[in-house]
């Protein structure tokens, strides 16, 4: 859109171009402009008034939402299960509901007209980062990512220990126990429980269960599982922090929930019940942005599109 003084300073380097010799369809090339462009600015009030497409009025669309419309549809983002939900998981969830209110522009519009688009939630905004490239799951049971993190208890400097296994593939928590001490018998015991859960004891090709370069999971007792199972071991670059960034992810999913709470377990069945609903949300309810708005159960039970997911 070009603005009053620049039609009237190109309008009047034109005419002189033209007067002095020069071809008028030339002197508009030149210019940056068509003949047709020139023709209507003076047909007009072009050179005049200048462009009047955005004072115009134009008609609501026939399609547009009414105002009851809108309404309910802010009120169907502000209910419980989606207040801290973006749009792109809201229209999916609802779909599964058999309900479909708008599309997720719509939503975003209407929220940024009442002052609500800003992020939904407790947790800072996702940043872009290029996926690391080594291995690659084209399907459940491939590539396994694990690892292990700390709960806050009540009690100052007290821990309690969540260990973790996530399905590269699927995003499926496969296997997961919360401690209130942290020994490598316990990563052991997690890795032969969910080998045992995923029957990897009749797959051809065993996974590859990729970790950091914690002592516990690179412990000589969990080595020995590991051989035993016939899972091959991945561990982080040096000095990498991103190289499991998968399972990084998932911990700041968990501890950004509403339901996380802020001042810390009280005991070791309260931190073990809410890992047991985290991981019943995360892998049933839980539309995953990373595999197209599915849950990671239905992924894991059965691709549902071949795109590849990669780890180092």
């Amino acid at each position: 859109m070009i603005g009053l003084e620049d039609r009237r300073a190109l309008a009047r380097d034109i005419h002189c171009a033209h007067t002095a010799g020069a071809r008028l369809k030339l002197a508009c090339a030149t210019a940056g402009i068509e003949v047709r462009t020139l023709q209507r600015w003076k047909l007009g009030k072009g050179l005049v008034s200048g462009d009047a497409r955005p004072l115009a009025t134009r008609p609501v669309p026939g399609h547009a939402l009414s105002g009851i419309e809108r309404a309910h549809l802010l009120a169907v983002a502000n209910e419980p299960r989606f207040a801290a939900v973006p749009p792109a998981r809201i229209v999916p969830m609802l779909a599964d509901d058999g309900v479909y209110l708008a599309s997720e522009s719509t939503f975003s519009r209407v929220l940024k007209a009442h002052g609500q688009i800003s992020h939904r939630g407790r947790a800072k905004r996702p940043k872009a980062i290029r996926p690391p490239t080594t291995h690659i799951a084209t399907e459940p049971r491939q590539v396994w990512c694990w690892d292990m993190t700390y709960l806050p208890a009540q009690v100052m400097g007290r821990w309690f220990y969540l260990y973790l296994i996530l399905d590269l593939y699927s995003r499926k928590i496969v296997g997961w126990e919360v401690h209130d001490v942290d020994h490598a018998d316990h990563a052991v015991h997690l890795v032969r429980r969910t080998a045992l859960a995923e029957g990897i004891a009749t797959l051809a090709n065993k996974p590859v269960l990729h970790g950091d370069n914690g002592s516990t999971l690179k412990a000589t007792t969990v080595l020995a599982m590991l051989n035993w199972l016939g899972v091959k071991p991945s561990y982080s670059r040096p000095r990498v922090s991103d190289d499991n960034a998968y399972a990084e992810s998932l911990f700041r999913t968990a501890k950004y929930r509403p339901e996380f709470p802020a001042k810390g377990f009280a005991e070791l069945d309260q931190a073990r019940t809410w890992a047991a609903g985290f991981a019943q949300w995360y892998n049933v309810d839980h539309r995953h942005s990373g595999i197209r708005y599915v849950s990671p159960s239905q992924r894991h039970a059965g691709p549902l599109c071949h795109d590849s997911c990669p780890v180092s």
